[in-house]
């Protein structure tokens, strides 16, 4: 079975969020299967051209989009196993972001129709083109509109992953016309354009990145205005909870770490990361409980409900705490004023720097991930995998992998809360802190032994998506 994978992020060559990753892993692991062959197409962005000196030149394309004439190029690169193929045009893709213009309607628009003709260019007919988000979400449109009548497009099948619904391809009426075919309801969404309704509507199957999260996007509250063509579509949507790769994210090989570990020796392999962390950030007290961030800071990471407790948490417990990540200003200077005011007990860093991440996640205690809502959520499980233990909200895919914690049974893998309220979260916060200094401490190394042992491979992941795979091609 050959699958085309259209993304428009993938490490280690362009990266935005969760998407990258995954893209990264599930081709890697997919292609590990007797009779499957994955190929990732996506663009060439200016970030990629230091890669240039190993690609391989596969062909071009000439593509008319209302009147604007461009040409692509194709060039191919192998690495882990995997085909790369990235659509450069100098116009569109070669800019120091990915996304975020006034264009990105019309760069998408060609980045697809690249994508299809690819599969001519290329002489590489998928059984199924796996998409993914809305940058990718006209292509079923397209593909029904200009390609179906082709021999090569004719028997070709398609899945949608959605990855995070607030994200859509929303665009005035008029970018219609880069289609080049007649209006289409199919595409239309309160007037406006929108690429990932597209998708929804004429995809061959659909899923989201975890099972609760499917359920809830059915619904008004999570939807983002979309449950009604879900709802339209729920017999071919499906969730298929993300995975991890565990062989990078291994306390026991990790390089990136100052001690390696695995569960036979973690309570002395975390507390040494720990105690090196402290150091070199210069906290005050090495025998607090550290408890980490990192991620983005926006609303949906359920940033806004530190701001009315953290302060108070900081004066009144003996915790450390340490903030990795960017995003809204307004949070980023409530960081700093909390550096400022506890130097000792607080730190951030604001920017993304992976092995600081990987370090946190062996030196930390708890991880704090409150999100608002959470598709899959991918730092939980590399929690797991560190023996740091996840304080979530009861969301998505953070509640279809973080069972709570019982005292009285000395069970569950996090401290979780339900509503998305400040004093909850604190609540969790303390409850932790109190554990971490009681006489059942013990049940904090239990627990963290036990999430150790945790499977979210992307073992597991593939082969979800391959039984997917074969259920859309029998039809």
């Amino acid at each position: 079975m050959k699958i085309l994978f259209v993304t428009s992020e993938v490490l280690p060559f362009s990266k935005t969020g969760g998407l990258a990753d995954v893209s990264s892993a599930l081709p890697k692991k997919l292609n590990e299967f007797d009779d499957v062959s994955v190929r990732v197409i996506t663009p060439y962005y200016k970030k990629i051209s230091s890669f240039h000196d190993k690609f391989k030149f596969v062909g071009s394309t000439t593509i008319n989009i209302a009147g604007f004439t461009t040409v692509c190029h194709y060039f191919s690169y192998f690495f882990n196993n995997v085909e790369y193929i990235f659509i450069q045009n100098e116009h569109c893709f070669e800019r120091d972001n990915y996304y975020g213009y006034d264009d990105d309607a019309i760069r998408f628009t060609l980045f697809q129709f690249a994508a299809l003709d690819y599969i001519k260019v290329g002489e590489f007919i998928p059984s199924i083109i796996h998409l993914n988000d809305w940058q990718s979400g006209m292509i079923p449109f397209l593909l029904d509109k200009h390609y179906r009548y082709k021999e090569e497009y004719k028997y070709i099948h398609t899945l949608l992953s959605i990855h995070n619904l607030e994200y859509q391809g929303n665009f005035d009426s008029y970018v219609s016309r880069y289609f080049n075919t007649f209006f289409d309801y199919s595409y239309i969404h309160f007037d406006r354009v929108n690429f990932l309704k597209a998708g929804i509507a004429c995809a061959s199957a659909v899923n989201t990145v975890s099972p609760t999260y499917r359920n809830e996007t059915l619904t008004k509250e999570y939807s983002f205005s979309l449950d009604g063509i879900l709802s339209f579509r729920k017999d071919k949507y499906v969730g298929i909870l993300n995975g991890i790769d565990n062989t990078y994210f291994d306390p026991f090989t990790d390089k990136a770490i100052y001690f390696n570990y695995g569960v036979d020796n973690l309570t002395e392999g975390k507390l040494k990361n720990k105690v090196k962390l402290l150091e070199e950030f210069s906290f005050g007290n090495k025998n607090f409980p550290l408890y980490v961030y990192i991620g983005r800071f926006a609303s949906q990471k359920g940033c806004n409900l530190f701001y009315s407790i953290l302060e108070n948490i900081l004066e009144n417990n003996n915790i450390n705490m340490f903030f990795l990540g960017s995003g809204d200003k307004d949070f980023e200077n409530f960081l700093s004023y909390l550096s400022a005011k506890f130097p000792t007990k607080f730190k951030k860093n604001i920017g993304y720097d992976e092995d600081l991440a990987h370090k946190l996640y062996a030196a930390g205690d708890f991880l704090l991930m409150p999100s608002r809502f959470e598709p899959c959520g991918l730092s939980q499980m590399i929690s797991f995998r560190y023996g740091t233990i996840p304080i979530v909200r009861e969301t998505g895919g953070l509640k279809d992998t973080v069972v709570p914690y019982n005292k009285y049974l000395n069970t569950g893998y996090g401290f979780t809360f339900s509503n998305s309220e400040s004093e909850e979260l604190k609540d969790k916060i303390i409850e932790s802190y109190l554990l971490f200094n009681s006489k059942q401490s013990d049940n904090i190394n239990d627990m963290k032994k036990r999430i150790m042992q945790l499977d979210y491979s992307q073992t597991r992941m593939a082969n979800q998506y391959l039984e997917i795979y074969k259920k859309i091609v029998k039809g």
